[in-house]
C-alpha cells in the first residue's frame, strides 16, 4: 500500500505541472473533431467488459434500471408536474415547471431498483448470482459495527514532508517488511511507484480531459477555454495529492459516468457538484454510511453504466458531423486509431511477457500505458490529425 500511494502522490504532482504549466489546455485546444470522435467513443466502449461482468450477476435487475432510466429521460423527458414550479423572488410569478422525470431519471430509476432490491433480500428470495470469493468480499466489507464518526487524518511521528516520504534506492532492493495491520505509512517513493504514477497521470489526464469536453457538448456549452482545462486538470492533482498523503489507494479524477447522466438529466449546475462533492465528504467521515455504498448490487452498478457510456459513445459519434467523413485520410484515422486501442491493449492483456525491456519499472510505464485504449486512441489520432495532411 505505501507504494501504491507513492503512486498516486506521484500522479498528483505531475497532473498539478501539466496544469500550471498549461500543457493541458493547448492540447484541448488542437483537439478536433478527427481526435476527439474516436476518443469519446473509445472512452464508452472501454466499460463493455465491466458492464456485462456486472450486469450478468442479475440481468433481470440490470434491464429494469435500463428500461426506466431510458423510458423517464427519454419517453417522458417532457412530462412536468404542475408542483415543480416555483415563485420568482422579485415578479411574483411562477416559473414553469422543470421537466421532472428528466431531472431524476438516474436517481428514480436506482431508488427503486435498489429498494425491490431490498424487499427481495429480506423476503429471502434468491436473485443474485455471485461467486464465492465476491460473496465472501461483500461480507468482508460489512461496516455493520463501524463507528459512525470517524475523522480521517494521515497521522503523526514526522518532523516534516520532506523526512517523511521514503526515497528507496533501486528498483531491485528489497522492500521494508509490512507494517502492521492498520497501522498508517509514508507514501513510498520507488522507481516503480514513479513509472506507475507517470502513467496514472497521463491517463487520468486524457480521460479528464474528454469527460471535460463531454460536458460541454451534452449541454451544447460554447468551447472550452484553455485555462478552463488547466484549472480543472491541477483541482484533480491536488486532490491526489492529499489522497496520496492520506494512504489512499487511489487518486481524483473527472468521473465519466457522471457527466454521461448531465446527458440524461441536462441539469449542468456548479451548485449539483457543490452538493455531490459536501455528500463525499459526509461519506468520507463516516465508515457506517459509506458501508451503505458496498451493499449496492453489483446488477444496479451494470445498469448504471450501461446507460451512461452509451451517451459517450453517442456523443463521440455525434462528431463525426463537424469532419468530412467521406475523405480517405479521416477514415483511416478513425479506423486504424480504434482499432489499435481495442488490438494492443488485448494482445497485451493476454501476453505481458512481450514487453521487456530488461527494467521493471520502464516495463510497468509501457505496460500501464499502452494497456489503457483512450491513450492510444487520443495519441494516435492526435498525431495522425496534426502529421497528416489531407
Amino acid at each position: 500500500l505505501p507504494q501504491v500511494s507513492g503512486a498516486v502522490l506521484v500522479s498528483g504532482l505531475v497532473q498539478v505541472v501539466l496544469g500550471v504549466s498549461g500543457v493541458c489546455g493547448w492540447a484541448a485546444q488542437r483537439c478536433g473533431p478527427m481526435v476527439l470522435a474516436p476518443s469519446l467513443s473509445i472512452i464508452g466502449l472501454s466499460a463493455y467488459k465491466e458492464a456485462a461482468f456486472f450486469c450478468s450477476t442479475n440481468w433481470g435487475i440490470a434491464l429494469l434500471l435500463m428500461l426506466l432510466a431510458v423510458t423517464f429521460s427519454q419517453h417522458l423527458g417532457s412530462c412536468r408536474l404542475p408542483f415543480c414550479a416555483w415563485p420568482q423572488a422579485q415578479r411574483g410569478s411562477m416559473e414553469p415547471s422543470v421537466p421532472t422525470l428528466r431531472t431524476f431519471s438516474v436517481l428514480l430509476p436506482f431508488a427503486t431498483v435498489c429498494i425491490i432490491c431490498a424487499i427481495l433480500s429480506h423476503l429471502h428470495i434468491p436473485w443474485e448470482s455471485l461467486d464465492l470469493a465476491i460473496a465472501q468480499l461483500s461480507w468482508a466489507n460489512s461496516t455493520f459495527h463501524a463507528p459512525w464518526l470517524r475523522i480521517p487524518y494521515a497521522g503523526g511521528g514526522a518532523a516534516g514532508l520532506g523526512a517523511a516520504i521514503h526515497l528507496w534506492p533501486g528498483p531491485l532492493s528489497p522492500l521494508p517488511s509490512p507494517s502492521a495491520a492498520g497501522e498508517w505509512r509514508w507514501p513510498l517513493l520507488t522507481p516503480r511507484a514513479l513509472a506507475v504514477g507517470i502513467a496514472m497521470a497521463i491517463g487520468c489526464s486524457m480521460n479528464s480531459v474528454g469527460c471535460y469536453v463531454l460536458c460541454g457538448r451534452l449541454l451544447r456549452a460554447p468551447q472550452l477555454p484553455p485555462h478552463a482545462c488547466n484549472r480543472g486538470l491541477c483541482t484533480e492533482g491536488l486532490g491526489s495529492l492529499l489522497a496520496g498523503l492520506l494512504g489512499t489507494p487511489g487518486g481524483t479524477a473527472a468521473s465519466i459516468a457522471n457527466a454521461c447522466a448531465i446527458g440524461f438529466t441536462q441539469t449542468g449546475s456548479r451548485f449539483s457538484v457543490q452538493i455531490s462533492a459536501l455528500a463525499c465528504v459526509v461519506l468520507g467521515t463516516s465508515p457506517r454510511l459509506a458501508g451503505l455504498l458496498t451493499r449496492i448490487p453489483l446488477a444496479i452498478h451494470g445498469g448504471v453504466l450501461c446507460v451512461t457510456y452509451a451517451v459517450a459513445v453517442g456523443t463521440g459519434i455525434s462528431y463525426f458531423q463537424y469532419a468530412d467523413i467521406d475523405s480517405g485520410r479521416n477514415i483511416f484515422i478513425v479506423g486504424f486509431a480504434m482499432f489499435m486501442a481495442l488490438l494492443v491493449p488485448r494482445w497485451l492483456g493476454a501476453a505481458p511477457a512481450h514487453l521487456a525491456t530488461g527494467w521493471v519499472p520502464l516495463d510497468l510505464l509501457f505496460l500501464s500505458l499502452l494497456m489503457v485504449p483512450v491513450f492510444l486512441t487520443g495519441l494516435l489520432s492526435f498525431f495522425m490529425e496534426n502529421t497528416v495532411s489531407g
